[in-house]
Parts: C-alpha cells; sequence; structure tokens
C-alpha cells in the first residue's frame, strides 16, 4: 500500500500536475535553458538533486524544529535558505566538475534557489503533511516532471532552428506557442490518479 502511495505522488507530480505544464510554474528557467539538449539535461540533473535534497532538509527541519518552537510563520524563508545552500553548493561543485556545462547555464543556475518550483515543493509538503517518503517521492515527480518538461522542450527548439518558422514568430513566440500545445497535450493526463 504504501509503495503504491508513493508510486501515484512521483506519477502525479511528474505528468498530472506537472508545475510546468498544468501549473506554469517554472518557466524562466523553462524557457532559458530548453534552447539546447546539453544545458536541459544538466539542469535535469542539478534541479531534480536540489529538489529532492532541498525537500528532505525542509521535511525535517519543519517537523523536528518549526512544528515543535511553533515558528510554522517562518516557513518561506527557512526554506528559501535550505534551497540557497544546497544551489551554492552546487554551483561549487559544478564549477570544478564540469566548468563547461558551469558557463553554459549561466545565471539560471543561480536561479534555481529562487525557482517557484523549488519553494512549491516543500511548501506543498507542508500543506499537505506528507510524510518523509511521500515528501521525497513527491519531491522526485516534481523533479523529472521538469526535467522531462525540459528534455521535450530541448528537442523541439533544436529541431524548430532548422525549420521554416516565420520571422515574427522565430525565438520565443513559437517556443511559447510549442509550450501551450504540449500543455494541451499533458492536459490529457488530468483525472488519471485520483489524488
Amino acid at each position: 500500500m504504501e509503495f503504491g502511495r508513493l508510486l501515484e505522488l512521483v506519477i502525479a507530480a511528474s505528468l498530472i500536475n506537472n508545475f510546468v505544464f498544468t501549473r506554469f510554474l517554472g518557466l524562466c528557467i523553462f524557457f532559458g535553458v530548453s534552447k539546447k539538449m546539453e544545458t536541459a539535461v544538466g539542469m535535469s540533473i542539478t534541479f531534480t538533486a536540489v529538489m529532492v535534497i532541498s525537500a528532505a532538509l525542509s521535511w525535517l527541519i519543519f517537523t523536528f524544529v518549526m512544528v515543535p518552537l511553533d515558528i510554522t510563520f517562518l516557513k518561506i524563508i527557512i526554506f528559501i535558505g535550505i534551497v540557497a545552500g544546497f544551489v551554492q553548493a552546487s554551483d561549487t561543485i559544478m564549477r570544478k566538475v564540469a566548468p563547461a556545462l558551469f558557463y553554459k547555464l549561466g545565471i539560471y543556475l543561480a536561479l534555481i534557489s529562487t525557482n517557484c518550483i523549488i519553494l512549491a515543493v516543500p511548501l506543498i509538503n507542508a500543506g499537505e503533511k506528507y510524510s518523509f517518503l511521500e515528501s521525497i517521492a513527491f519531491a522526485l515527480g516534481s523533479g523529472l516532471g521538469f526535467s522531462l518538461a525540459l528534455v521535450i522542450m530541448a528537442s523541439i527548439r533544436e529541431k524548430l532552428e532548422l525549420a521554416d518558422v516565420p520571422e515574427l514568430f522565430k525565438g520565443l513566440p513559437i517556443a511559447f506557442i510549442v509550450t501551450g500545445l504540449i500543455a494541451l497535450a499533458f492536459a490529457g493526463f488530468s483525472g488519471l490518479i485520483p489524488l
């Protein structure tokens, strides 16, 4: 029963309630990084790792520190601090391990710390009173959903560079149109798993 619930959370967060295509959150990084597949994959891995680790730490701090001390009103500030710490760590690690990818991601790597999806996951976890494993499953599903969105969009945008797109629609306008069409396709998943 527990595994089934965790699987439902992962599927629901990645497909049914995809933050990019159904809630329209995280669009700054989504449009900025989805131009090339290499940067999309690099951001996907970084984003998902930061999301899962920050969701786990946020749950622990919320449950064992903030609730007992009755300081839950500070959750936004504390969650942003936790995320910012992990983004700084991933920034430093990526600079040493993969400097080429670090420079390609540029400012978008720093924007992870203020990304609304990264902050929404711990807030939803706290609001829904998810258990530790449910919080991890929801964060993993959200990260996979964002990764799926980035990879789909990057593959389409790379093809659009070679396509005969009218001058007026080149660049961001066609990206918005494609995103809307993909969002319509993702709307087909709604009602798949009742939560």
